[in-house]
């Protein structure tokens, strides 16, 4: 397959190459995209270096397969026209997740929707791909009809420029100054990507809050779900909240379902569930952390328990990477399902 990567400097972009690598993707042609102030960077991949370019303008990127990760915007403007070259594009943005055309595809969940594509194929936004690592199994096994989500969000879902602000801030917490320029105040440290301190600190994601009171990335949580479940009615209430932690989501979840479950059988499920690891260590108090998820492939399940609150209902808590399975590995497995047999 001849690759493309249009977003390759970003923290998505380099996750996708390293992937590739890591999973002998056949790749006869490697084409990098980005932005012009990142144009004639070179990167290494397979033993060879690869000059980044801007995208063309007359939307053939010279690929089979594009991998796009370089923001909504470019992928709303551009994504059809790579198509109409004969690509498959794989977005990683929100820009067409839920347009009809488009199937929303985590391959563990929905592979067949793959089959339906006109030439795009969306990846979920992070979060939803990490919860319905667990829900979706479980979903088929007894039928969720709702879930409350709270997540807590590792800052590098904001990009690199977020990785950078907790460090800084961070630095300069601990050295007794209020900004990361290092100057001594009383403050707390200025925030310049986020609207709110981030070190030491939690708040609420930073996506827009609609009429309803729901933010952007808890509303993806549950229109993103039902369109990959085929569940229409199905019911999500999600808190998303951002946290100072460098990589990997977490997420709290209390989940209903059309019958009892018991705690036995749906451990049962999840220990059987491709692409899932159960961590759930009631006597060492050990469970999903992000630390343990950054850098895997699997999604890490845990804390199973009845919960209190709805008889019937199960209590879990799951972590997982969200640059990965979140974004570039989910896109290289949508990418291995189109390869010829």
């Amino acid at each position: 397959m001849r690759v493309a990567i249009v977003g390759a400097s970003g923290a998505v972009g380099q996750e996708l190459l390293s992937i590739l690598a890591e999973r002998n993707f056949p790749t006869t042609e490697l084409r990098l995209y980005a932005s012009p102030r990142s144009a004639g960077r070179r990167v290494e991949f397979a033993g060879a270096e690869h000059a980044i370019m801007a995208l063309p303008e007359d939307g053939d990127l010279g690929a089979d397969i594009v991998f796009s990760s370089a923001g909504g915007s470019v992928s709303k403007a551009h994504a059809w026209a790579w198509a109409s070259h004969g690509a498959v594009v794989v977005d990683n943005t929100s820009a067409w997740r839920m347009d009809d055309r488009v199937p929303l595809v985590v391959p563990e969940v929905n592979a067949h929707a793959i089959a339906r594509h006109q030439g795009v194929i969306a990846n979920p936004n992070c979060s939803t791909i990490i919860a319905l690592m667990a829900l979706a199994p479980l979903h088929r096994a007894f039928g969720l009809k709702r879930a409350t989500v709270a997540t807590y969000q590792a800052v590098s879902g904001a990009g690199a420029s977020g990785i950078t602000e907790l460090r800084e801030q961070t630095a300069a917490v601990l050295g007794g100054a209020s900004a990361p320029s290092g100057e001594p105040a009383d403050g707390p440290p200025a925030p310049r990507k986020f609207r709110h301190p981030i070190a030491f600190n939690l708040f609420s994601h930073d996506s827009d809050v609609g009429e309803d009171g729901y933010n952007g990335e808890e509303r993806k949580l549950l229109l993103e779900s039902r369109k990959i479940l085929e569940a229409p009615h199905l019911a999500v209430s999600a808190t998303c909240v951002r946290v100072p932690v460098f990589r990997a989501h977490s997420e709290a979840i209390h989940a209903e379902f059309e019958r009892p479950v018991s705690e036995a059988e749906a451990r049962a499920v999840l220990e059987g569930a491709p692409g899932v690891r159960v961590v759930d260590d009631r006597a060492n108090n050990t469970f999903p952390m992000p630390l343990a998820a950054s850098g895997k492939d699997d999604t890490l399940v845990g804390r199973l328990r009845a919960d209190s609150s709805l008889p019937g209902g199960l209590a879990l808590f799951v972590a997982g990477d969200q640059i990965r399975k979140g974004a570039a590995l989910n896109a290289v497995q949508i990418a291995e399902a189109l390869l010829p047999d």
